[in-house]
This record gives structure tokens, sequence and C-alpha cells, in this order.
């Protein structure tokens, strides 16, 4: 049986429409900082790159160029420590979201599986579970899940959104042996790994599943999920990618064919621009510790206290209340976050505050709070 879209969560951001109103009262205007949507520049680069790709009249392979899927390569053993990853164990896909929306489906979980994902977690990977017909389990504790047959997949999120926590190499590896042991797969969520800021992870990096001190040389049953909206300004372009275990690769891949979901042409042709030139990425992630270090010192002069957040584009704050309290307290200065509750239920008294905005904003966000309105 078909899921109904009834069957599904309300779309949380609707319910943030009175405190836009709210703050659109503000003399000044608003200060969106609820969505992680990119504000500057798409890179010349990576736009040349597009547009020399414009001519692009047939088909393109679902499996995308060998030339993207090399520089897929290439990019994870430069950046982030992987060996061993083969070409053909890479695959584009329509962004980030449609992957976790899609994975359990394209899986062939159902009935009767478990998909677990983090205790605050983006709520995709549950609705990713709910479309299959599987069942979600939000949980941070192995314990709570190893062992157990019915667990077929296990979403990680590091650094995460919301919380910007970062899963260190032994907690990885934690997950990735307890998965191991039941024949589950283990589908990581790594699509603000270029955005660490406390120690250690700013010198040594975020770890990626397929880390070889992470799966032991091996990316049996493992899937790294990755996205160039925000390292790279692409996030209208849909561009992101899946790598890891071969055969999972090679299963994903031809349901994809099946199903059309094929990456455009001259997409994929400044994907793999995008992922040669370390450039770029280094000066958008200096524009966000910029606005990080702006607007930090005020959110905690307001009130708020600010845990973790040590990587990836948002502050997790509280005021230690219900986070609509909170938003009511932001609203009135002018500004929006994403609600805690969003989350999670164990994250209801946080908000997200997102550093995606102009410098221009950001200086009105800091004048405002450093003020009280």
């Amino acid at each position: 049986m078909g899921l109904s879209p009834r069957s599904l969560p309300d779309f949380p951001w609707d319910s943030l429409t009175p405190f836009r109103e709210r703050a659109a009262a503000h003399p000044d205007g608003v200060v969106d900082l609820s969505v992680g949507t990119p504000v500057d520049p798409t890179p010349e680069v990576i736009r040349a790159a597009l547009i020399g790709a414009a001519d692009a009249p047939g088909y393109p392979t679902t499996h995308g160029t060998l030339a993207l899927r090399e520089a897929v390569v290439d990019w994870f053993a430069r950046t982030r420590g992987v060996t061993g990853l083969r070409a053909d164990a890479v695959l584009p896909t329509v962004g980030s979201k449609e992957l976790v929306a899609l994975l359990p489906g394209l899986l062939g979980l159902g009935e009767g599986d478990v998909v677990v994902h983090p205790a605050s977690a983006y709520p995709t990977y549950d609705v990713g579970a709910r479309l299959a017909g599987a069942t979600a389990l939000a949980t941070d504790d192995v314990a709570d899940w190893a062992g157990r047959s019915d667990v077929r997949l296990v979403w990680l999120n590091s650094p995460s959104n919301p919380t910007g926590r970062v899963l260190s190499r032994a907690e990885l590896r934690e997950v990735v042996e307890a998965a191991r042991a039941i024949g589950a797969v283990v589908a990581s969520d790594e699509c603000y790994a270029a955005l660490a800021w406390d120690e250690p992870w700013a010198s040594e990096g975020v770890p990626s599943i397929l880390d070889p001190r992470v799966c032991g040389g091996s990316h049996e049953g493992l899937l790294a999920v990755y996205s160039l909206s925000k390292q790279s300004n692409l996030a209208g372009y849909r561009a992101a990618f899946v790598a890891g275990d071969p055969a999972l690769i090679g299963d994903l891949l031809e349901v994809r064919k099946h199903a059309g979901m094929i990456v455009p042409a001259p997409v994929q042709a400044a994907m793999a621009v995008a992922l040669g030139d370390d450039a770029h990425t280094a000066a958008q992630k200096e524009r966000y510790r910029a606005r990080r270090e702006a607007l930090l010192p005020a959110v905690r002069a307001a009130g708020f206290s600010v845990p973790g957040s040590e990587a990836g584009l948002y502050l997790w704050a509280t005021r230690d209340e219900d986070c609509w309290d909170t938003l009511g307290f932001l609203a009135d200065r002018g500004i929006i976050a994403a609600p805690g509750a969003f989350y999670g239920p164990g994250a209801h008294r946080f908000v997200r505050i997102a550093l995606t905005a102009t410098d221009e904003r950001i200086g009105q966000a800091v004048l405002r709070l450093s003020k009280d309105g």
C-alpha cells in the first residue's frame, strides 16, 4: 500500500508564519536566520564550468561522468583522509535531501524494518523511514539498537544539523562495528564537514565514515553522503553525491536508472570543477567564520548558552525556556530562528540560529541582540 501524504508530519516551516509576521514589524526589517540557505555568490570558476557544459542535447548517465566520479575520489583522499574509494563506488544525486528521503526505499526497506537516526535530527531522516513504510528510532545510544535484527539502516550526521556536534573516530567505529554485526547499512550525512570551528576538528578535520581508521579499510555496508550546497554555494544546482560500498552503490544505481533520477550534465561538469578547487571552499569558510565570531558573543550576551556547535552553519542555542518563547523573544527583535521542536522532542528548549545571512544582516542581528532590541 502506498503512503498517503496525510501520513506525513506537517511541513514544519509553515508554523513559523506568525513569527515571521511579528519580526516583519521591526523598523529595520527582518533578519532571517531560520534556514541554512547560502546567500553568497556561486564562485565564478564553477559558473564558468556550468556555462561551458551548457550544450548538452543528450541524456547524461545516471552514474555520472568518470571525470566527476574521479573528482569525488580525489576530493575524499585530499580533504577527508579516505583511501581505497573506487570511482565506480560514487553516485551523483539530485541534492542530498532527495537521497536522505528516499534511501530506505531505495534499499528495499519496508514494514517491520527499523531506521535509526540521531535523537536531535534533520526531520527528513524520519520522513524517509515513513515513506518506505519502515519505523524510525531516534537515539544517540548504540546500546538502544545493537544486536537487533530488525534494524536495517543507521543514519549518522556529523557534523550534526542542528547541534553542530562532531563524532570522533572512536564513536563512528563503534557504530560501524555494531551495524556490521547485525548486517545493517550505515549512512553518514557529512554535508557540513568542511566547516569545523573548534579543536581538534579545526586542525584534524572532521572524520568520515569511510576513513580507514574508522572502517578498518573496508567500505562494506557504508555510505557517505555529501553536498556542495554549503561549501560551494551550490544549493540551487542540487549538487550532491553518495559514495562507499561498491555493492550498495551498484544497487542504488540500478534502481535510479529505472526511476530516471539523473543529475543534469552541466551540473555534473560544475561539480567536478568545484571539487578540484579548494580555494573557493576556504574563502567561503572564512566568510562564515567571521559571521560566527560576530554573532556568537552577541547571542551569549543576550542570555543564551551555546553548547557544542563546534562545526557547521548553526548556533544551537538555549535560554532554558520553551523554544516557542525564545522565538517570540527573537521575533520582537526582528530576528527569526528555527525552533528546536523541529528536530525532536528532546530539543524543545533550543533554537537553531543560522550563519547563512549577509554580513549586513548578521550585523543587524548583533546590534539588536546587543541593544536588547
